[in-house]
């Protein structure tokens, strides 16, 4: 297997490897990791699936007390309100107990959703390529090898036009404060980052989680818009509070890349509401 291959993720076939391992996971945030695997079966009984870690700390990337716990429970059935209450309870309960988390992000899906096909290039490859098994059987068994193709890219973020509305209504409702606009500047930076890497990801042949690595690759066939987006990357890790960067994101750079996307790749499929 060649060196660049490797380094974008393939395996020697060209299809995408899962990123992630329980192996990888820093000694620090070994304690809550294992909490959360046997606390999940706990909160969820006979109604559990499966789960997945995903994120920075399946990665090896986490970092003590800026990093979060990101989570994903796949159900027999679909969730009810009261499933995501506990999660949400599971998860103030970690955040609170283990300081080396920055919060905890749980993800809950049936399974019958992950594994259909409406989902099988976005939810199904999320759980396949991206997503590490901690309780349960693997739903990637049931799932197909994916490759870095435009198909993979209009359904995992052709879709961003419709996010565009909603982002504004979330700025134009935000608490006026430096503190309540950070996390919405992270969330944003980091969809932003990640759209405009999947736009280049066929041509860059190539699939990574990093952020600064997808500004990279993206920079490099659009070279107008290459500072905007390593600015979105540094800010989806340092995120600021300023109210001018939301309203470049939802008012230039978000349309831009929504409609350059529909031309490249489509729009996503559409989901039932």
């Amino acid at each position: 297997m060649s060196d660049t291959v490797r380094q974008r993720g393939l395996d020697s076939q060209g299809f995408i490897v899962r990123e992630g391992s329980l192996a990888r996971v820093p000694p620090v945030f070994r304690p809550v990791v294992a909490a959360a695997r046997d606390r999940l079966p706990e909160v969820f009984g006979a109604r559990l699936h499966s789960a997945y870690l995903y994120g920075s700390v399946p990665r090896g990337t986490a970092r003590v007390g800026r990093s979060d716990l990101d989570l994903l429970v796949a159900l027999r059935e679909e969730p009810t309100e009261a499933d995501r209450a506990d999660a949400r309870a599971l998860g103030v309960a970690l955040d609170g107990e283990f300081p080396q988390i920055d919060g905890v992000g749980t993800l809950l899906y049936g399974r019958e959703r992950l594994l259909s096909g409406l989902e099988r290039h976005d939810l199904g490859w999320f759980v396949a390529c991206l997503c590490t098994p901690l309780v349960g059987e693997d739903l990637a068994e049931h799932l197909p090898r994916y490759r870095p193709d435009s198909l993979l890219a209009r359904e995992t973020n052709g879709d961003l036009a419709l996010l565009l509305p909603r982002w504004r209504t979330r700025v134009a409702d935000a608490e006026d404060t430096d503190e309540a606009r950070r996390p919405l500047v992270r969330f944003v930076s980091r969809h932003l980052v990640r759209t405009a890497f999947t736009l280049v990801m066929p041509r860059w042949n190539g699939w990574t989680s990093e952020l600064h690595a997808m500004a990279e690759a993206f920079a490099a066939y659009y070279p107008a818009r290459a500072e905007q987006v390593r600015a979105a990357a540094v800010r989806g890790c340092e995120p600021t509070g300023d109210a001018a960067v939301l309203r470049s994101y939802v008012d230039d750079l978000g349309p831009w890349l929504a409609e350059e996307y529909a031309r490249v790749h489509g729009v996503k499929a559409p989901r039932p509401s």
